[in-house]
C-alpha cells in the first residue's frame, strides 16, 4: 500500500494561501522531485481547478521558465485524483473523480497506487486528516508572516503528534521539513 503525502506551503504564522510563498526554482525542483516519486496526484475540487487554470497553458509555453515548465509537464502527465460531489466533467489529461465514502475511496486508492498519492489541498487534506489517513507530511515553511486566512489544519482535534523525519534549507530561507506521524 502507498503513503498518502500531504505536501504544502505554509507560511511562518500557519496560511497556506498559496499566492504567500517564495516561488523559486529550487522549490519548484523540490516539489518536482517529490512528484516524480509519487504514483499520483490528489486534488480537492477547489485545488483542482486552481491548478487546471494555470499548469496546462505553462506546460505549452515555451517562454515559461524552465523550472516551471518541467513541473507543469510532469503534472499534466501524472494520474490526477479528485475528490468532488459537484463535478464530474474533467477535461485536463489523465484526471479521474474519487466517489463514494471518502475513507474506502482513498484506501483502495493507496492500495491501487504502490508508490503513494501526493496531496495539496487544504481543505481535503483536513478531512483525511479526521479520518486518519495522512502517513506523512512535507511542509515547505516559508520566512513570512501573512496574517490572513486560511490556515492549515485550523480547528482539528485532538491534536495529533509527528516525527521529524528530514529537513532541507533553501537559499530563499524556506524550510522543507518531513514529517511522519507517530502511531
Amino acid at each position: 500500500m502507498g503513503l498518502l503525502t500531504f505536501a504544502l506551503n505554509v507560511t511562518l504564522d500557519g496560511c497556506c494561501d498559496h499566492r504567500e510563498g517564495i516561488a523559486d526554482d529550487a522549490l519548484l525542483r523540490y516539489y518536482t522531485r517529490l512528484m516524480d516519486g509519487a504514483g499520483a496526484m490528489l486534488f480537492g475540487r477547489t485545488t483542482y481547478e486552481m491548478m487546471e487554470s494555470a499548469w496546462p497553458a505553462v506546460a505549452r509555453d515555451p517562454k515559461a521558465p524552465t523550472a516551471f515548465r518541467s513541473w507543469a509537464r510532469k503534472l499534466e502527465a501524472k494520474p490526477k485524483h479528485v475528490v468532488s460531489t459537484t463535478r464530474r466533467d474533467f477535461r485536463w489529461s489523465n484526471t479521474f473523480r474519487v466517489e463514494g465514502d471518502l475513507r474506502e475511496a482513498i484506501t483502495a486508492l493507496k492500495r491501487r497506487t504502490p508508490r503513494g498519492l501526493l496531496v495539496g489541498s487544504p481543505m481535503l487534506s483536513a478531512a483525511l486528516e479526521n479520518l486518519g489517513l495522512i502517513d506523512e507530511y512535507r511542509l515547505a515553511v516559508h520566512p513570512i508572516v501573512a496574517g490572513h486566512e486560511p490556515r492549515l489544519f485550523s480547528g482539528l482535534t485532538p491534536s495529533r503528534r509527528m516525527r521529524l523525519l528530514d529537513v532541507k534549507r533553501f537559499k530563499s530561507g524556506v524550510m522543507a521539513m518531513r514529517y511522519r506521524r507517530i502511531t
